[in-house]
């Protein structure tokens, strides 16, 4: 069995936690109030600002030429998609600015950065591929099972289930199977225990979307 698919097995209750949370219920169905979606689009901001540096951070530690390239071309495809929430969704759904780091999208992204600076370079790659796979799982089941006929939230939707996006996503899970078949049990334990981390850290960075968490001081 290929690392990926026995990894996903271990966080398939918290994929499940994820679809049922109520921020991924309410934007499936077009009810998602939009002050809470444009606290979710500001702090996205931040977090595909720095989750590209660790993309790009890793490419430069991959010992394969193929790898690095990759995820260089990872790295410009997420500052893509940033400069995108500025030039089009912010204006679309009235968000002037995307506001400061509230205290998971920090956490999370220097989880991230601590991951491709400090830990092996597979255990770097396991950690970012959740924000590829899950989103696509999100995006996928959200697609497959929407309600509303005029969902305002349908453009991001389509973005995230789009075969463009699939593609992205294969090409991130092979790399990982590969350098995976190479490590030692250890390492791949260790590449497990950052998949499980980034996957527990992307249920909070929806939820406290949802909750509009911010710092209490």
């Amino acid at each position: 069995m290929k690392w990926t698919d026995k990894t996903w097995k271990t966080i398939e209750p918290i994929y499940q936690k994820i679809i049922e949370m109520p921020f991924i219920k309410e934007l499936q169905n077009g009810t998602l109030p939009l002050e809470k979606f444009q606290f979710y689009m500001g702090q996205d901001s931040f977090y595909l600002e720095n989750f590209a540096r660790s993309l790009a951070l890793i490419g430069a530690k991959a010992e394969r030429v193929d790898h690095a390239l990759d995820f260089i071309r990872f790295a410009e495809g997420a500052i893509v998609v940033e400069k995108a929430l500025h030039d089009s969704y912010f204006q679309e759904f009235g968000l002037e600015n995307r506001g400061i780091i509230e205290p998971t999208t920090h956490h999370y992204i220097n989880f991230l950065k601590s991951c491709a600076a400090l830990d092996q370079v597979e255990v770097a790659m396991a950690a970012v591929l959740p924000c590829f796979w899950i989103y696509q799982e999100v995006g996928d089941y959200i697609y497959k099972n929407q309600s509303a006929v005029a969902n305002p939230y349908q453009k991001w939707i389509a973005t995230y289930a789009g075969e463009e996006f699939r593609t992205l996503v294969i090409k991130a899970k092979g790399i990982c199977d590969s350098v995976a078949e190479n490590c030692t049990e250890t390492q791949r334990l260790k590449m497990t225990e950052a998949f499980k981390t980034a996957s527990r850290l992307e249920f909070m960075f929806w939820n406290s979307a949802y909750q509009l968490e911010n710092w209490k001081v």
